[in-house]
Parts: C-alpha cells; structure tokens; sequence
C-alpha cells in the first residue's frame, strides 16, 4: 500500500496525461497547458482518435515509450523523450508510462509526463509565462535571454555575474526599450534570491494617492475601506523589488522611500510597528541621472542610494551589429508562437534596419518583425512587409560642416555633436520631439545637449 501511495506521489509531479488504446490511438488527455497542441498545429478535438506517432517527424512505433509499453506490457518510468514537431520545434519531455491490461491482454497504455527546457530552449519560455510550474519567481528572462554580439553588452553580461554575488542596490539606466527589466530579472536570477519574489513596479503607472500604500501595504481601519494588505516591499522579501521609472516619482515620495531603501525598514499605513526587510532593491531610469539632477528631478541622497552600482545600456544604434542576430532570435520566436513559419528575411530589409535610427529600441525592433509577420505572403520577409515609418525612412544629407578652430579632441567631439544639432533642428523646423526620434536619442537627453551647447 506504501508503495503504491509513493508511485501516486512521484506521478503528482507530472503535469499532462494521455491514454492510448491497444493501437496506439489516442483516447484521452488531460495537459495542463494547451500550447502543446498548438506548436503540434492542430485543435484538442483534432487530436482525439490520431496515432500518437502522427504529431512528429522522429516519433515511430519503434522508439515511442507509449508503444513500446503496448508491445512488451512492461512499465518505463523516467524516460526522457525528444520530440520533433512539423514545424521543426523540439520538444523535451520526462515519461512515466504503464500497460493497461484486463484479463491479461494489454488493451492500453497511460502516459504521464512532464515537458522540461534546457539553456538552448529558454526563449521559448515567453508562451508559460502564466504557468505557475514556469514562473515561481514572477521572472521570465536570464542572463542567456540578453542575444548579443556587442562587445559593450557581452561586458554588461559580465558584469551582471559579478554584480549578482552582492546585495547592493543597481541602478539601470537606459533609453525606452532598451530592455532593463530584462536586465534587472537576469540579476536577480544569477543572484542566491532567485528562489524568491522578483517584484516589479512601474512607478509612473502608479497615482501619488495610492504610492504609498501600494509599497508599503496598509492595515485594516487606517482609512475607510482599508484591509490588511502587504505593500509591495513585503511581497518583495527575501527577493528583489524593481522599480521601473523611478524618474517619474513624486519628489515628495522620494524622501519616503529613500527612508525605506536605507533602512530596510517599512512601516504599512495606519501601522504601529516597524517591518524589517531582506530584499535587494533594483531601479531603473529612461533619463540621464545627470539630468534629472540637474533639473532637480531626482534626489542627490536617493540618487546615491539606489546608484550604488550604475549600468548604462547602450541604446540600438550603438550596438547595430546585433540587429541581425536579434533579428534570427525574432524569427526563431515567432515560429513557434504564431501559425505561421518564416525561413528567412530578405538582404533589403536588413539593410534598411541598419540604417533606421530605432527610437524605440529592441522593443521597437521586435514590434517590427511581428508586424512582418502579420503582413508576410510567403515563406520570407520583404520591404512590404515591414512598417512603412521604416521602410520609407531616408537618412538626410549631412550639410558640410563649417570649419571647426577648435585646440583638443574633446573640443572638436562637441562641436561636431552641436553641428548635428543643429542641423537636426533645421531639418524639422526646430521639433525637438521629431529631432530627437531622428538622431535615435531621448527627448530629455536631446533638451540637455541643446542647454549645454547653449541652443535655447
């Protein structure tokens, strides 16, 4: 008795289950996520009544687990078993699978299994990002998801390793869509908190009259309607807690939470008593510090504190020599979340993506390809089937630049910078909104390089 409670209890584990009847012909299952059958192509009433070897390119009556239990009426417990789909995907999967036998003749077999994704399949993971077994820490991407041949990001990667080891608190600095939740997600799963919560807010999604409760929880009766609610720094314990926009705090708010990030130490609204905290804190800013400084937009103390470690993402334009891989990492997604497959991308659009300026970075880049993809006609990706803001973009002649009497290098660099400029302004009739989207910057880092070269 024992011993069949422990084989029910190992079998608990596993998260799908299929019955076959004595020809291998599917006549139950149970998965606990339908996307298997997606990636299969086909709709869970189209797989009632199929052969279990007709899904894949590799699966034959011979090296299926389900059919070799119907040929010996032995049991294969922990089987690992790699599955080709049509569309080339591979599919990895544990296998504990049983004869079904009345009067001794086996008229079936049961199948549990578990699907499992090495290092090389994590990309894959996006689709389960809803699926409790997938996501225990709230996190989807690792360091492995950053796709890069920069050598600037493959140092940030190093870094992320080292910076991992620690607690300190990190401040990620990098132009919208540059990818510093991935960033910040990849640090806390490097880090020996990747067992517990990775917690993240935007703070501009967040109105003032609400902050403070939503970080630091409430307790029945501090106002009307109020429960016992944990803020999001408690929910945080023992993890990490991203905060997301913390340029467009409140600076009112920032001295509240610099109290709380300097002293680990939380009290909820209508509280009467401190909660200690054991959590890294991880911010992120789409401006310049030095700028929001400047302009008083951001706190010297708290700047401090949450800048104890600084990583400055380099922007798309900076790292063109990752579009194309980018690009594959795209398609290799995409065909395995859409119902379409695509081969390849024609030569024309990448080069037009290498000379597009990308104001919205990767995010912007990914935006593109599954535009592509809700436009391609045949097996590869052509001008039309990219946005036409891209396709149509037309890098405007430099001016020849006036002769620059300058003593240094640093002196030339600048006035070469207020050249542009300057010719950016005239381009658009002086849109700083449009200038900046040209010159693939920021609107605030664009407003800064105009006050100090002295152009408004």
């Amino acid at each position: 008795m024992n011993k069949d409670l422990d084989i029910f209890s190992r079998l608990s584990d596993f998260d799908n289950v299929l019955v076959v009847d004595d020809k291998g012909m599917i006549i139950f299952h149970d998965m606990a996520d339908l996307n298997v059958l997606k990636e299969l192509g086909i709709r869970p009433e189209e797989f009632m009544g199929k052969n279990v070897t007709s899904f894949y390119k590799n699966i034959t009556n011979e090296n299926s687990t389900l059919m070799n239990v119907l040929k010996t009426g032995k049991p294969l417990c922990n089987i690992k078993q790699e599955m080709i789909t049509k569309t080339g995907e591979v599919i990895e999967t544990i296998n504990s699978t049983y004869p079904i036998a009345e009067n001794d003749k086996i008229i079936g077999a049961v199948e549990f299994s578990k699907r499992y994704f090495s290092k090389d399949a994590i990309q894959y993971l996006d689709k389960y990002s809803s699926h409790k077994i997938f996501r225990k820490n709230n996190t989807v991407y690792t360091v492995d998801d950053i796709i890069t041949v920069n050598h600037k990001m493959e140092s940030i990667k190093d870094k992320l390793r080292r910076i991992a080891l620690t607690n300190s608190n990190v401040l990620i600095v990098g132009e919208t869509g540059t990818g510093k939740e991935l960033i910040a997600q990849a640090i806390h799963n490097l880090s020996d908190r990747f067992g517990k919560p990775f917690i993240s807010l935007n703070c501009s999604a967040v109105p003032a009259s609400l902050w403070e409760s939503t970080l630091f929880g409430t307790n029945k009766g501090s106002f009307t309607g109020s429960e016992d609610m944990p803020g999001l720094f408690e929910q945080a314990e023992g993890g990490t807690l991203f905060l997301d926009e913390i340029n467009s705090l409140d600076i009112n708010l920032q001295v509240k939470l610099l109290k709380a990030i300097e002293e680990k130490t939380i009290r909820r609204l209508g509280g009467k008593k401190n909660i200690r905290l054991d959590i890294r804190v991880i911010s992120a800013t789409n401006e310049v510090p030095d700028i929001l400084l400047a302009e008083k937009r951001l706190r010297v103390d708290l700047f401090y504190r949450i800048g104890v470690v600084q990583i400055d993402l380099p922007n798309l334009m900076e790292r063109k020599e990752d579009i194309e891989v980018l690009v594959d990492h795209y398609l290799n997604f995409y065909n395995n979340t859409m119902n379409i497959y695509i081969d390849r991308v024609q030569r024309e659009v990448l080069e037009c993506f290498k000379r597009y300026p990308w104001p919205g970075n990767i995010r912007e880049l990914k935006n593109a390809v599954e535009t592509a993809y809700n436009h391609v006609s045949s097996n590869q990706i052509t001008l039309d089937d990219i946005p036409s803001r891209i396709k149509d973009y037309v890098e405007a002649p430099m001016t020849e630049l006036k002769k620059m009497d300058v003593d240094s290098l640093k002196d030339a660099v600048q006035e070469f910078e207020k050249e542009i400029i300057v010719h950016q302004l005239t381009k658009t009739n002086g849109k700083i909104a449009e200038s900046a989207r040209q010159l693939g910057i920021s609107k605030q880092l664009l407003k800064y390089k105009m006050e100090k070269h002295k152009l408004r």
